[in-house]
């Protein structure tokens, strides 16, 4: 099958990466503070699942409630610029240049503005999904097809109708790779936030870890953190290929083109 056939190569390449990172924690003579093996990351998350069941919901919290603050910011800014070609002008170079500032040095100023807790935890998250967001839905609205909106305008549709029927629709791949793109980045911003800000969450579970030397909690954080992540991704892509059936089969089908199957 071909889900199979997908999966297959990386699940072989996390063994391998695995088994090597195995043998090298025993091979190498260096200790379990240094180089802790699986058997032992694993172990040790085990026997703080219920600090590390606590810290995954206090992040997933702050993942959401950022997530959703971007995906409406973002999405209400690329409408306005795609409606408003003034403000695409205006408003595309600042964002492009807004990322050139780092996040790690306004997050302080962040705690400053807003507080310990989880107002700076959520603030950081909207700053590193809202670019992807508004950046993958503006291009995606201006990527319509421009002879199908010639003949809507011929039709007598009026522009809400066309930015309804074929700017929309047409923008909803692109929306859904800045999604992607947007979760990947929400659960490391969180714990950011967290390490940052003081809130509860993986990120303290990662300042207390090293704080205590205990470098086996500190890569467990790791894992649980990167399983996060590739969960928020996997779910977003399944959304996306219940939502947009159409756009899949159509990608199929180029690619059996290219292949010469179809």
């Amino acid at each position: 099958m071909k889900w199979q056939r997908d999966l297959a190569p990386p699940v072989l390449l996390v063994a391998v990466l695995v088994l090597g990172w195995y043998f090298v924690a025993k091979a190498s003579g260096l200790g379990s503070f240094v180089l802790p093996s699986p058997a032992g990351v694993v172990k040790a998350g085990w026997e703080t699942r219920h600090l590390l069941l606590d810290a995954v919901g206090a992040t997933m919290l702050a993942t959401g409630i950022g997530l959703l603050l971007a995906l409406v910011a973002g999405v209400g800014l690329a409408a306005l610029v795609d409606f408003w070609p003034l403000a695409r002008r205006a408003l595309y170079p600042i964002l492009v240049v807004s990322q050139t500032i780092q996040i790690l040095a306004i997050a302080p100023i962040l705690v400053i503005w807003f507080g310990f807790g989880m107002a700076p935890t959520v603030s950081i998250v909207v700053l590193f999904c809202f670019f992807p967001l508004t950046i993958s839905t503006a291009d995606g609205l201006a990527s319509a097809d421009p002879e199908l909106i010639a003949l809507l305008r011929a039709m007598g549709a009026g522009r809400r109708h066309i930015w309804r029927m074929v700017r929309l629709p047409s923008a909803l791949p692109s929306f859904f790779t800045g999604l992607r793109m947007a979760v990947t980045y929400s659960i490391v911003a969180a714990t950011i936030g967290e390490w940052v800000g003081g809130s509860p969450g993986l990120g303290q579970y990662l300042l207390r870890s090293k704080n205590a030397l205990a470098t086996d909690q500190v890569f467990a954080a790791m894992f649980v953190t990167s399983l996060l992540s590739v969960a928020l991704f996997l779910l977003v892509y399944g959304i996306e290929r219940v939502t947009l059936p159409w756009y899949h089969s159509a990608e199929r089908k180029e690619q059996w083109e290219g292949q010469g199957i179809y």
